[in-house]
């Protein structure tokens, strides 16, 4: 029996051995074929993965306003996944957790009810274990204190991560702290290239210096170390600038705001605002907002399209450049020289008529008035001969020239060379352009004309960044000009006051709108149509027929939108800061450039005096009372107010007397009002609190009494009344 047993061992220990040899060959002859036979091949993958590169990607700048408040910054969220083909994945803990983890994800996560998390969840199991997602997608786009607060959840709380196939991805997104604001001039950035993985900007200032807020990207390569094949930097990334702009944070929401309350009052079809610095040509808000239905069939308007750097047919706002060409040539001797403005055809090019039914005006009141004729009067002589010298002379002025704020798109002011041809109609569009057709404006180069007025001629380049750092080394974008001087300093004021008729003057067009007794405000209303653009055109055998943008228009000519626009700046007696609106095809009244655009101008003004902003304190009504002092009643009763207008000499006002103080001790400050009772308390070193909670008033009662010697820092108690 023995002897059986330790033959059976034997023939164990002897298969055992067997096996352990064959297993050790086995290991030898791969060891010498992937030493020896297969060793080139080796070496070459080695250097493959060695030589391999991969990039660093750099950290994006940041979009700052000009106090420092980011506009536009980088964050790091988390894509949250479950690896079920994990090599220690404890699938019956998962099934015995997918109720209470079901329920904390509906919790926290409301995306799905638990019922949902639930079956979503399950999903997975339900195919072979082989063929379950690596990469099975939890929740996304959550921040890091979500991801840490998942890590409590039942199940996903277990700390080995082989276990329960928790695995986080990192996405790095742009941020954008407020929203729509700005949005168009900002600009967004795509996501990331699925190759590069770069992230690039794709509008707005994100694009236009793109390169600035990109940084340069780095690089590394694989090196061999003790126990890894690891990443190493050979050449470090250089993350992105971080650029301030003008934009204040304040302004901007005042331009929005005034904005999108008119749109939503009037049904436009889109709106502009720009808002800027007469000094610096810094721009301080500036915002586009378009129409959208929504699904619940609502009118909502959004950031979209930037129509503040696109060109317009602006109407009657180009009249003060032909009337600056016109003073700055010496076409203009005499301001009260008249003109016969009845409708007059020119040219053959059509009649020209004016809304004022006016039919003599002298030159001073052509911008106060609009006249369409009397501005082609005053021009086209000295054009006529030669219709293109117009074209040069705005050339001249630096108003054709690319502004290269920052934002991307920008256009130029359009005033196309073939338009004078005399085929093409010259001589009429020579006289269109001068009072704001035949010609396409942005509403920013509009803008930084009549900033140059306010700026007594001194034309300045709009600006939309003012600086840029990196590491603590700050670069400045310095005030610019586009010419030293646009106009005299002598026919700049003769413009400034031109303008300020058009709001004050008796007939001014925007004289009911735009008129304030808080501020003064002067600009120039323009309304211009809306011209149809063909398409497609098709020859008599239907073949498409190539078509230039001038023959789109021709063909197309206007329809019935119009444009309203009202371009100005204030105070008048100081201007601070220059502002454009543009309203487009109203559906409601309002429905003109002052009680539409104008109005938003107004407005934004108006907020930004009550903000301080301006630092303007005048009085604009016609009849300003003569007596400003207060009126302080006593009481309800007139024995006590004809009291004190005796004792003090006061015969047709009262004005309040001064606290009285004691030498030592409490001061007395019954009888006086509150805010004159706390500030004499205070001064003295006293805490203030008052009796049943009544905080207007005066005080008739003070605990403790005055004279009452107390030490500084304890409180004295209010008794108010409404009456003494």
């Amino acid at each position: 029996m023995k002897k059986e047993k330790r033959k059976e061992i034997m023939f164990r220990y002897a298969l055992i051995a067997i096996c352990l040899v064959i297993f050790s060959g086995l290991i030898t002859a791969k060891m010498i074929k992937t030493t020896i036979i297969e060793v080139e091949g080796w070496n070459k993958k080695a250097e493959r993965e060695l030589s391999s590169i991969d990039t660093i990607q750099p950290i994006r700048g940041n979009i700052l306003a000009a106090d420092g408040s980011i506009l536009a910054t980088n964050v790091t969220n988390y894509a949250v996944r479950l690896d079920f083909r994990s090599d220690r994945f404890m699938e019956d803990r998962y099934i015995m957790a997918l109720d209470s983890l079901s329920d904390s994800l509906a919790t926290y996560f409301p995306i799905r009810t638990k019922q949902e998390w639930k079956r979503y969840l399950e999903e997975p199991l339900s195919k072979p274990k082989d063929k379950r997602s690596r990469v099975f997608t939890l929740v996304h786009n959550v921040t890091y204190s979500d991801y840490l607060k998942l890590c409590t959840f039942p199940f996903l709380n277990i700390k080995n991560r082989n276990k329960n196939g928790l695995v986080k991805d990192e996405l790095y997104r742009r941020n954008y702290p407020y929203g729509a604001m700005a949005r168009r001039s900002i600009g967004r950035v795509a996501y990331p290239d699925t190759i590069s993985k770069e992230q690039h900007g794709i509008s707005g200032l994100e694009m236009s210096l793109d390169s600035l807020l990109f940084g340069q990207v780095g690089i590394a390569r694989k090196a061999v170390v003790t126990r890894d094949l690891v990443n190493w930097t050979d050449i470090p990334a250089i993350n992105g600038y971080d650029v301030r702009t003008t934009i204040d944070i304040k302004m901007q929401d005042i331009a929005e705001n005034e904005l999108n309350r008119m749109l939503s009052t009037n049904h436009a079809d889109w709106g502009c605002v720009v808002l800027m610095e007469v000094a610096t040509g810094d721009i301080k808000a500036i915002s586009n907002l378009e129409r959208k239905i929504t699904k619940n069939n609502d009118t909502i308007y959004v950031e979209a399209m930037n129509r503040a750097i696109q060109g317009i047919e602006p109407g009657s706002v180009i009249k003060t450049l032909s009337m600056l060409i016109a003073l700055e040539d010496g076409f203009v001797t005499d301001l009260d020289q008249v003109y016969n403005t009845a409708p007059y055809n020119y040219a053959r090019c059509g009649t020209i008529t004016d809304c004022d039914r006016t039919t003599n005006k002298p030159i001073r009141e052509f911008l106060e008035r609009s006249s369409n004729v009397g501005m082609t009067k005053l021009m086209a002589p000295h054009f006529e001969k030669n219709p293109i010298a117009f074209r040069q002379r705005v050339e001249q002025l630096g108003l054709l020239e690319l502004f290269n704020i920052g934002i991307a798109g920008e256009r130029i002011p359009r005033i196309s060379e073939t338009m004078f041809n005399v085929k093409a109609g010259g001589l009429g569009n020579m006289a269109r352009m001068f009072y704001g057709y035949a010609l396409e404006f942005p509403p920013l180069y509009t803008l930084a004309l009549y900033n140059a007025i306010a700026n007594d001629g001194k034309f300045v380049r709009p600006r939309l960044y003012s600086e840029y750092s990196r590491d603590g080394v700050v670069t400045e974008n310095p005030v610019s000009y586009v010419r030293d001087s646009i106009c005299s300093v002598k026919n700049a004021r003769i413009l400034q006051d031109l303008l300020k008729r058009v709001v004050w003057g008796p007939a001014g067009t925007a004289r009911n709108y735009v008129k304030s007794d808080i501020v003064s405000i002067a600009g120039k209303t323009g309304s211009g149509y809306v011209a149809n653009v063909i398409q497609k055109q098709y020859d008599a055998n239907g073949n498409e027929i190539t078509l230039t943008d001038k023959e789109r228009r021709q063909l197309g000519g206007y329809g019935k939108k119009l444009n309203y626009t009202f371009c100005g700046f204030f105070p008048t007696e100081a201007p601070k800061y220059s502002c454009v609106v543009v309203i487009s095809n109203p559906r409601r009244p309002p429905m003109s450039a002052a009680s539409a655009s104008g109005v938003v101008l107004k407005n934004i003004a108006l907020n930004l005096h009550a903000r301080g902003l301006l630092g303007n304190e005048s009085d604009y009504r016609e009849n300003p009372a003569e007596n400003t002092t207060p009126v302080f009643y006593s009481s309800v009763e007139g024995g006590e107010y004809n009291g004190v207008c005796a004792d003090f000499g006061i015969t047709s006002s009262s004005s309040f007397a001064a606290p009285q103080t004691c030498s030592q001790g409490v001061p007395d400050v019954t009888g006086l009002g509150l805010r004159d009772a706390v500030s004499t308390l205070e001064q003295a070193g006293y805490n203030v609190t008052f009796s049943d909670n009544k905080y207007t008033g005066y005080v008739v009662r003070q605990e403790p009494r005055h004279g009452t010697e107390l030490p500084s820092g304890e409180t004295v108690t209010l008794t108010l009344s409404l009456t003494k």
